[in-house]
């Protein structure tokens, strides 16, 4: 049985992908509009932005910084002039490999406010409308993008994995608090996905994926109306294994694999 209504076409469907310049953002939103969704597209660069406006004849663009509450309200309330969306998608993230030794506080904020505050800006932004419009029989779909590393403490992951953490915790909040007024609620667990963001890892990246397949995964897992989007499955079961370990034989078999 799924846990959100299921997303049988995309056909006419109003999309907001946040974070959407690069990497499975980007891709996603090119596949969705393939499939005749009305795609908005938000993120920094607008020149990437215009790029994909350019390359997608349709869809439309709206610059914004994710740490700027003004800027999320003002590009919210021209999305939701052309109607409450159908499916609204935080990808928006920050990364860079920490350890504790290095600890830098600067670091640590950057990933908390693009990674986690960014998300809540858009949601003080969009509850009112969403909630308005699924209590009308409207529907409605909001999709955090964490990410494996949230699973756990692993090595490198100081400033990201704990931020991904919280938007697992936040997106099952939600999906108890609002799924019972009509509004889908998902969050997606990626494991490695060849970005712009990973393009600086030193260490091997298992079971590493290119963002169209991720954004394949991303779609057949909403159309399903799946809570927990997670890929690939090869890599993710693992890591979903590990967490179920005693603490002492999950860090000898973290720093087994990873090395570190």
């Amino acid at each position: 049985m799924s846990l959100n209504p299921r997303i049988p076409t995309w056909q006419g469907r109003r999309v907001w992908l946040v974070g959407a310049s690069s990497g499975m953002g980007r891709a996603a939103a090119s596949l969705l509009h393939a499939r005749g969704a009305r795609v908005t597209v938000s993120a920094r660069s607008a020149a990437a932005l215009d790029d994909f406006v350019a390359l997608h004849p349709g869809s439309t663009a709206l610059a914004l910084d994710v740490t700027d509450p003004a800027q999320v309200r003002a590009a919210a309330a021209q999305v939701l002039a052309d109607g409450v969306p159908d499916l609204v998608c935080y990808c928006a993230g920050t990364y860079r490999a920490l350890r504790a030794t290095e600890f830098d506080l600067a670091t640590m904020l950057q990933h908390m406010e693009v990674n986690y505050t960014g998300a809540l800006h858009l949601l003080d932004a969009l509850l009112p409308a969403l909630q308005d419009a699924a209590r009308a029989g409207g529907g409605g779909h909001i999709s955090l993008v964490s990410s494996v590393a949230g699973f756990g403490g692993l090595p490198q992951g100081l400033a990201y994995g704990p931020t991904k953490a919280a938007l697992t915790h936040l997106a099952e909040t939600l999906y108890l608090d609002l799924r019972p007024l009509g509004l889908g609620v998902s969050v997606v667990h990626p494991g490695f996905v060849d970005t712009p963001l990973t393009a600086a890892n030193d260490f091997p990246m298992p079971a590493l994926m290119s963002p169209e397949a991720a954004a394949r995964a991303m779609l057949r897992g909403w159309e399903r109306g799946a809570f927990e989007i997670h890929f690939p499955r090869r890599f993710t079961v693992v890591m979903k294994g590990l967490r179920l370990l005693p603490y002492r034989w999950y860090f000898a078999a973290v720093r087994r694999f990873t090395g570190l």
